[in-house]
């Protein structure tokens, strides 16, 4: 027996073990059952586990949405014609890109360029996640949950599924936990998988607030102005298939769509 039959012996033993233990009667012993089960099916289970919010912190959420809803309506957008027509554009379903400190403008863009299309966002299966997923479902914008490091196979499937019914996904290359303005390959195999085309969306800001968090977090101020600029990435044969080769090239293309006031380390 090779190492792959091994893996799935083990993990078919312990899913029976776990569904005899569950339906026993609820007795010590099954406790007993589920230490049985080996660590490896453990943490497979953990890796699948998503994160939801309960029905009383969700309402916590509402004030703050509304807050939000009047705090970026008051922000100006800026960007030049050939840019607000690419950001209007939504005769194709759409892989859009912004880095993980932007993501306090996905939904404001989303409201007010691109309602035309639904937009699903990928966002971690972590309890933080639970939390963000929530909030911009009050922004109408939908959650696919996981992450390079939890379900990251199954929430490929779903972006595939989603864009392939005609919907917009958002993703952030260097979320959710960084490094700030790295790319990982995932938008890129997505975008291969699919077809889809990508849009690379940075902004600046004439006056924000910065958080002290991994990527340091843009809070643009209530009134300021952000300079929008957007690119399509480039799918065809000028670029590199392979998806890493392909993620570096279009990092290059998202920084350089930075404003001198918020440039992004190489």
């Amino acid at each position: 027996m090779n190492a792959l039959d091994s893996l799935i012996a083990v993990i078919e033993t312990d899913r029976l073990s776990i569904k005899r233990a569950l339906h026993a009667n609820p007795q010590p012993a099954n406790s007993n059952r589920l230490k049985r089960v080996s660590p490896l099916c453990l943490t497979v289970l953990a890796a699948q586990t998503i994160h939801l919010l309960d029905v009383w912190r969700k309402a916590l959420l509402w004030p703050l949405s509304l807050g939000m809803r009047l705090w970026t309506r008051t922000l100006r957008l800026r960007m030049s014609e050939e840019d607000r027509r690419r950001i209007m554009d939504t005769g194709k379903p759409t892989i859009v890109i912004f880095w993980h400190n932007r993501l306090f403008l996905a939904c404001e863009v989303y409201r007010r360029f691109r309602l035309d299309r639904a937009m699903y966002g990928l966002i971690s299966a972590s309890r933080d996640g639970a939390w963000l997923a929530a909030f911009m479902s009050l922004s109408r914008l939908h959650a696919i949950r996981g992450s390079s490091s939890r379900r990251g196979r199954e929430a490929l499937h779903e972006l595939e599924q989603r864009l392939q019914e005609g919907n917009d996904v958002a993703i952030t290359p260097d979320g959710p936990r960084g490094p700030a303005y790295s790319f990982k390959a995932g938008a890129p195999l997505l975008a291969a998988r699919t077809g889809a085309r990508v849009l690379l969306v940075n902004a600046s800001f004439t006056s924000a607030w910065r958080l002290r968090s991994w990527d340091g977090f843009f809070l643009p101020k209530p009134f300021s102005t952000v300079t929008l600029r957007t690119a399509f990435a480039d799918t065809g044969e000028a670029v590199p298939r392979n998806p890493a080769a392909r993620a570096t090239a279009w990092k290059a293309v998202l920084q350089s769509l930075d404003g001198e006031d918020n440039r992004s380390p190489q």
